[in-house]
């Protein structure tokens, strides 16, 4: 049984909720364990999985959060940054699924958050559990 941590970035808390319901319920699903942590925005999410990883506590990560579309460029700093973070811990072997969304508006966020519709926390959590088990597989 792996044991994953969800690192939720919670600005918009009933788009974060779904999110959330989506990833328990696919760690769940698959027979594994999880903890959740939260973290004041998306930009913070890289930093506190890879404070996490220095435990040595968990065996995958979920990052998650939503980015909307605003007036500044602000979105771009923040989408760009975060997902790049997220990269770079990937590529250092950490078993990461990206759950942060980055959308235009409100509405292409519900849709993409509510584990009834896309369900994107549960497909980032499912891509975390691939990636451990390619881990696995290889190492």
């Amino acid at each position: 049984m792996a044991k994953v941590l969800l690192v939720e970035a919670r600005f918009y808390d009933h788009l974060n909720d779904m999110l959330l319901a989506g990833a328990r319920r696919a760690v769940e699903k698959a027979g594994h364990s999880h903890e959740t942590i939260t973290v004041p925005g998306a930009l913070e999410v890289p930093g506190a999985i890879a404070l996490a990883v220095e435990t040595a506590q968990y065996d995958a990560y979920v990052a998650l959060g939503v980015v909307i579309r605003g007036e500044t460029y602000h979105f771009e700093i923040v989408s760009n940054e975060s997902a790049r973070g997220v990269m770079a811990l990937t590529m250092d072997g950490i078993a990461i699924g990206n759950g942060i969304l980055t959308t235009e508006d409100e509405a292409q966020a519900i849709r993409r958050a509510d584990p009834e519709q896309l369900d994107k926390g549960g497909g980032a959590a499912e891509a975390a559990l691939a990636m451990l088990e390619l881990r696995r597989r290889l190492g």
